[in-house]
């Protein structure tokens, strides 16, 4: 069994996305997947949230809080 290395996506219906390099046969083959370590994937997470929560971050209706609003954490009690 011969190896290649190719680097694809996996899109948010859980599909893999590659391109092979060309004269490979056509055929069922075997896919090994490496996932990013934690600490890679920290900004993969941090991206994917940002980008899920879009809409509601930028709708003007969710700011219902100033900076004027609470006491700062250093305030004297």
């Amino acid at each position: 069994m011969k190896a290649l290395e190719i680097v694809g996506d996996i899109d948010d219906k859980g599909r893999l996305v590659a391109q092979v390099p060309g004269g490979l046969n056509a055929g069922p083959v075997r896919v090994i997947v490496l996932v990013p370590d934690e600490d890679e994937a920290g900004a993969a997470w941090a991206s994917g949230v940002a980008r899920e929560w879009r809409d509601e971050l930028s709708d003007v209706s969710q700011d219902i809080y100033t900076l004027e609003d609470g006491q700062p954490v250093n305030a004297a009690r």
